[in-house]
């Protein structure tokens, strides 16, 4: 019988200490704190992410029921749930977020072979935002609407994982719109977007980055045709124009021109306008990389369903972005040692995998492939596996 290390343990192998620690140091985050350390709640709220568990009794319960097992994991400190609330409470959400830029630059770097459908040469990016729901009892400081609180996750995809590239969470009031005036903007990457993020003052200001965008056109857009390109109607194509922009506002904004390409999704019989400052690229390769937008919806439906993000164990600014950003680091240290093993199942098979055996005691390799052994009579779960990376 193997007597190594659980499978929870082996997870958190591949997770780098010593830049976890230089995150703690730079926000001081053991600061007048000698029982409980930040390592201490990191795990505490990754297990919880593990293992589903959506409260501090739940947490403090069954971690203390493997006490045996959690000195050897990493735990240095007693599991309770008055500690884990007040570290939640006090401690800098900034640590889990520096982190997860830790993992963000390791994931980055092993899947940066990975193929898109699209064939490009630049770096290829989806830009969205998702909404959770909150309590406005509960979370005051998050107001939403007259009735309701929520917050937002703003959130910048590589498109060759997909890989969280930028994160960044605000209350529901903030527009999506301003958040182009915070994202990274790489020279010749493409960032495709959906049509609440048209500001044309602010994609004239990635233009002038030297990055592309691909975004769709508002229904009430005005502008004038320069000149026409030949159209592919085989492709779906039904136009593709230079155009300039004639609203005062809009040129003011935008003074270059821009290239328009009206597309007809045959599949579901609709027409769609898109905005685009790359006039290289054929017109259908346009509406390929529009569609790929798709994969950061794709992902938000995917940690809203697998991990804990929709119910919080605190209640103040601080607890919830610490939650959100742990989230996130267990998705990306999964997704890494996913790769890092050449596991060859999908990501949500995987982490189904890991759930259900946390705190057994065999290598994660020879787990997954008898739990693939005895599900191989059975098709496998695929509503959400477009992550088959």
């Amino acid at each position: 019988m193997h007597t190594g290390p659980t499978v929870f343990k082996q997870l958190l192998q591949f997770l780098p200490r010593y830049e976890f620690n230089l995150c703690v140091r730079r926000h001081r985050g053991e600061y007048r704190e000698k029982k409980f350390s930040t390592y201490d709640q990191f795990l505490c709220l990754a297990y919880a992410q593990m293992a589903g568990r959506e409260s501090l009794r739940d947490i403090e319960t069954c971690l203390n029921s493997h006490q045996e097992k959690l000195y050897h994991i990493g735990f240095r400190g007693d599991v309770s749930r008055t500690t884990l609330a007040d570290a939640n409470e006090r401690r800098d959400w900034r640590i889990f977020q520096d982190f997860g830029h830790v993992l963000i630059g390791i994931a980055q770097q092993l899947y940066q072979a990975d193929a898109i459908s699209v064939e490009l040469t630049q770096p290829l990016y989806a830009f969205d935002s998702t909404t959770i729901d909150l309590c406005l009892t509960l979370f005051p400081w998050a107001e939403f609407r007259k009735t309701k609180a929520a917050v937002k996750m703003h959130t910048l995809i590589d498109l060759r994982g997909p890989i969280p590239t930028w994160v960044t969470i605000t209350t529901g009031k903030v527009h999506d719109v301003r958040m182009l005036d915070h994202l990274p903007v790489a020279k010749d990457a493409i960032y495709t977007m959906d049509r609440g993020y048209v500001d044309f003052a602010r994609l004239h200001s990635i233009h002038k980055q030297g990055a592309f965008f691909v975004v769709r056109a508002k229904d009430n857009l005005k502008c004038q045709r320069l000149y026409s390109h030949p159209k592919d109607k085989e492709s779906g194509v039904r136009a593709d124009q230079i155009i300039t922009l004639v609203t005062q506002k809009s040129k003011k904004g935008y003074p270059e021109k821009l290239r328009r390409v009206s597309y007809v999704d045959k599949e579901r019989n609709k027409r769609l306008v898109f905005l685009t400052n790359n006039f290289e690229i054929p017109a259908a390769t346009v509406a390929a990389i529009y569609k790929q937008r798709w994969q950061v919806e794709l992902f938000f439906k995917w940690i809203k369903q697998h991990l804990r993000i929709k119910s919080f164990i605190g209640t103040s600014v601080n607890a919830v972005k610490s939650q959100i950003w742990v989230a996130l680091c267990i998705y990306l240290l999964v997704a890494i040692t996913k790769k890092k093993l050449g596991v060859p199942c999908s990501l949500y098979t995987f982490l189904q995998i890991l759930e259900v055996n946390l705190f057994e005691k065999k290598p994660i390799s020879s787990l997954v492939a008898e739990a693939l052994k005895r599900n191989a009579d059975y098709p496998e779960r695929n509503q959400l596996n477009l992550f088959n990376y």
